[in-house]
């Protein structure tokens, strides 16, 4: 029996593309169609998203790729994740009255690492110029792109910031009324589009060589007038999501002495799969960990989406990224145990841990017999343990006071640039627009899968002159000393942003990721387990109804989570729910496709076939290929 899906799983052998927008998967698409290899291609698809998506990403935001290159053969991961500030102190935040970082405004910042991630692919992987994956990009910022429902909702919940705190926000995004853009109405962004044309003719004037010019765009950016702009931006104040104006510690000094690493993935076999992810300075082995968790379980027993099957998946989530906020961080600067959270000694100790009823404590273990150390800021005992629908609505409630005594303006939202999570922005002023995906299969069997991120015009003041803002991503480390995740000046922040790849039988197998902040490592597994174990191909895979635990310290300012919270989309059976909540956990039932935004590509092996599929949720991520 035909299972009948939102839309058709694609397949070909020509190439595939899936991003978050039709516009960037069109402009990939192209690029292979005109002889581009899938590093071209996914390069221009990620300067269009930083365009058409810009209150999802940018280019002073961050990109980790994983790539998989035939014959190169295996995958290595560049790592996207620009660094904190050499002035990010502690202290220095202690001193301004603060317990956490801010949720957006200057603090946030980290390096932007965007810009040199999709530069290195280029360089090292492409063959394209730098003005031809630019162009498409340029042009759309330049002749205008249709606006989004969520764009145009975006901008208007932060139209009283804009105009009373950040002015040139309120110039670049709002209309000459001072509203928000209609949904369909055409947007440009020139101050964007001549940053990029400039930057092309520094690049150019280094010659007819396009590893020359290349090499040219990435010192512009890092060590010319961009950095330079960057510099004097963060030299001011802005209004911030701590309820008063702060200056921001990035400097040029701090781009011009960072580039990209190049790095060997996390791994772990599971079911015949070698499944690669980032290392611990990212999210990314918590996906690990919950395959090794769910190694020895047989799950196909306790059939699909059943109160079994969640129950089990939700409790291993559970432990996982409890192991995350004890042990993960910039491993340059912490000495993480990877070797033995991943090991099957160690999950077979924490798979015992997984009972009948949901857990209610946060559990990590003790790799190696190391003694497991929490963050106050992530303890269960400051968590809401409410079971209505903002369960699971991080910053509900918050007091509208700031820390230095200071009221807020009642027209300036009081969480902006909280959170990044599925869904609209919420009454109070929480943010839960997220991130981006894109995904790219070519025919001499390259595939990459990256996961674009941060700076996003809601969470920090547009910058005069480059038509961009910076990111937020400082916000995931804690301002207190002596734990892997703590801030610490030139460490990454651990990040959320969690692409993956598969491989099988040595030969790269999958490609495939979501946004979704938290929630990305547990709506990709979900995607992930529906096609190993029960034979789902990758579109029904997206599309099966999907759930995530909240029972995590989240990584988005005000850092809380909800005690056994567990929100699933309402085409999960209502026995199934009633059953889960007789266990303990605290059902939120949502809307039906609502959850995530999966985008996958994929090789048929023993086959020269492609294939590629891209989620409904959200109505604008698309799949093409031929």
């Amino acid at each position: 029996m035909m299972t009948v899906t939102t839309r058709p799983e694609l397949n070909g052998d020509f190439g595939m593309v899936t991003s978050t927008h039709w516009l960037a998967t069109a402009t990939g698409m192209s690029v292979l169609e005109r002889g581009g290899n899938a590093a071209d291609a996914a390069v221009a698809t990620g300067f269009v998203l930083q365009v058409v998506e810009p209150h999802l990403n940018g280019p002073g935001g961050e990109v980790p790729i994983l790539l998989w290159n035939q014959s190169d053969g295996d995958a290595i991961v560049i790592a996207g994740q620009g660094v904190l500030p050499q002035g990010a102190t502690i202290d220095y935040y202690r001193d301004q009255n603060l317990d956490l970082v801010p949720g957006s405004g200057l603090l946030a910042a980290t390096v932007p690492g965007a810009f040199d991630a999709w530069l290195m692919l280029l360089l090292r992987w492409g063959t394209w110029s730098i003005r031809d994956v630019l162009e498409p990009a340029i042009s759309l910022a330049e002749r205008g792109w249709p606006v989004l429902p969520a764009i145009s909702h975006t901008i208007a919940q932060v139209a009283g910031l804009f105009t009373e705190h950040w002015q040139h926000s309120a110039a670049t995004w709002l209309g000459p009324s001072g509203s928000a853009p209609e949904p369909g109405s055409r947007m440009k962004n020139p101050e964007l589009a001549h940053t990029w044309r400039r930057l092309l003719s520094e690049a150019e004037s280094a010659g007819p060589s396009r590893d020359a010019q290349i090499e040219a765009a990435r010192r512009t950016f890092y060590s010319g007038f961009v950095a330079e702009a960057i510099d004097r931006h963060s030299r001011e104040e802005f209004w911030d999501s701590s309820r008063q104006a702060n200056r921001g510690v990035l400097s040029g000094a701090d781009l011009d002495r960072w580039r990209v690493p190049i790095e060997a993935p996390a791994s772990v076999d599971y079911h015949g799969h070698t499944v690669y992810k980032t290392g611990p300075w990212g999210q990314g082995p918590v996906f690990l960990q919950q395959l090794a968790l769910l190694s020895e379980i047989n799950l196909p027993a306790a059939g699909h989406l059943s109160a079994d099957y969640v129950h089990t998946v939700v409790e291993a989530s559970k432990l996982a990224f409890a192991d995350r906020e004890a042990w993960y961080g910039d491993p340059d600067f912490v000495s993480v145990p990877l070797a033995h959270l991943l090991s099957e000694e160690y999950s077979a100790q924490r798979r015992a841990l997984i009972g009948d009823v949901a857990s209610r404590e946060l559990r990590p273990g003790a790799p190696g017999g190391r003694v497991a150390r929490l963050p106050r800021g992530s303890q269960t005992n400051r968590w809401s343990s409410a079971s209505d629908a903002t369960a699971g609505v991080v910053g509900v409630g918050e007091p509208t006071i700031a820390r230095s005594g200071r009221p807020v303006p009642a027209a300036i939202p009081t969480n902006i640039g909280a959170v990044a999570t599925d869904g609209p922005i919420a009454p109070d002023g929480t943010v839960h627009g997220d991130t981006c995906h894109l995904d790219v299969v070519d025919r001499h069997g390259m595939m990459i899968s990256a996961t674009p991120s941060g700076g996003w015009l809601p969470s920090s003041p547009t910058i005069r002159g480059l038509g961009f803002c910076l990111n937020s991503r400082a916000q995931m480390t804690w301002l207190e000393p002596g734990f892997a995740s703590s801030l610490h000046p030139g460490s990454r922040p651990r990040t959320t942003l969690s692409p993956t790849l598969v491989g099988k039988n040595g030969e790269p197998y999958l490609a495939f990721g979501t946004p979704g902040g938290d929630q990305q490592d547990q709506w990709a597994l979900q995607f992930f387990l529906s096609h190993v174990h029960f034979g789902l191909n990758l579109q029904e895979a997206i599309d099966a109804p999907k759930f995530h635990s909240m029972h995590l310290a989240e990584s988005f300012w005000p850092r809380t989570g909800t005690t056994a919270g567990l929100v699933a989309e309402g085409r999960i059976a209502a026995d199934v729910m009633a059953e889960l909540e007789r266990r303990g956990h605290r059902v939120t039932r949502t809307d039906d496709y609502s959850l995530g935004r999966v985008g996958a590509v994929g090789r048929i092996p023993g086959t020269r076939f492609l294939r590629a599929a891209a989620d409904a949720r959200g109505a604008q991520a698309y799949a093409a290929g031929r």
